[in-house]
């Protein structure tokens, strides 16, 4: 496979070129932010909000863009242009630059540009429902997209040992807030649920929310552990996961154990929504 470009700190180089100083804060302290997007028909979907997210994660922890929105769009859109792929998956990642002192960054945050070949998941996970589990834990500073993903990857290692292709955080109070890498949503009947407070609002879920608006009745609240058992149907959101039905959540089936109407109406019209943009 040809070596992937990316861009590094104002360089467009190949991936296997890429380095980053060691004493930058994202290795010494995981000091950093992240926003993920793909594209569809070759070119990024809603590139300026993935970017408008990155700006205010970053300014949740207190940490400036290494430039503005628009030349952070344009070097996404330059980074895949170097590619050439059908379809890709793109990383944006400002991290919180060199420091002499492990603290404070001498110079400025660094800004970097992956792009890869998007990974494509089973139409087992479509067609007949994907499986999820549940775990005491929340993210610090949930709003935030940070580059700290240590108890996300705890929490998906408990994942792939039980099958299951997500992990639900679950609150002190009980509540459920939203995977590792998606949002939650639940169908009680015709009534639209999903979590408010305590997440990070994913782009993927915003256009799900525009789609269901009509629809349905829409109420984003709380949802507690205990009336997962109860739920009609259920499914996860997310760039690369898109509208990703749920079959089974720990040891309970959701509903009827395979993807709902609603569900299913709410992926094809979030498709026709994707691959039909100009």
């Amino acid at each position: 496979m040809t070596d992937p470009i990316c861009y590094v700190n104002g360089q467009f180089l190949p991936l296997s070129e890429a380095t980053l100083p060691v004493q930058d804060l994202s290795i010494l302290r995981g000091y950093g932010v992240f926003d993920f997007l793909r594209t569809y028909n070759g070119r990024p979907f809603r590139l300026a909000e993935h970017v408008q997210r990155l700006a205010h994660s970053a300014s949740l922890i207190e940490l400036e863009l290494p430039a503005s929105a628009a030349e952070i769009e344009q070097i996404v859109r330059q980074t895949l242009a170097r590619n050439q792929l059908p379809e890709a998956g793109i990383r944006i990642v400002v991290t919180g630059g060199a420091s002499s002192n492990s603290i404070s960054a001498d110079e400025g945050p660094g800004l970097l540009v992956l792009v890869s070949p998007l990974r494509v998941y089973s139409d087992n996970y479509y067609t007949q429902g994907a499986t999820a589990i549940t775990v005491p834990a929340s993210r610090y500073i949930p709003a935030a997209k940070t580059i700290n993903y240590l108890g996300a990857l705890l929490a998906q290692k408990k994942a792939a040992a039980a099958g299951a292709v997500e992990a639900l955080y679950v609150s002190e109070q009980g509540h459920v807030l939203e995977g590792t890498t998606t949002n939650l949503f639940v169908f009680n009947g015709q009534q639209l649920v999903t979590p408010i407070e305590g997440i990070l609002p994913g782009v993927t879920r915003r256009v799900v929310l525009e789609l269901a608006q009509h629809r349905f009745e829409v109420i984003e609240r709380p949802i507690l552990r205990d009336e997962l058992a109860g739920v009609d149907e259920a499914f996860i959101t997310a760039s690369n996961k898109e509208v990703m039905p749920l079959r089974q959540i720990d040891d309970r089936p959701v509903g009827r154990g395979r993807p709902g109407p609603n569900t299913r109406l709410l992926m094809g019209l979030f498709r026709e929504a994707t691959r039909g943009q100009s």
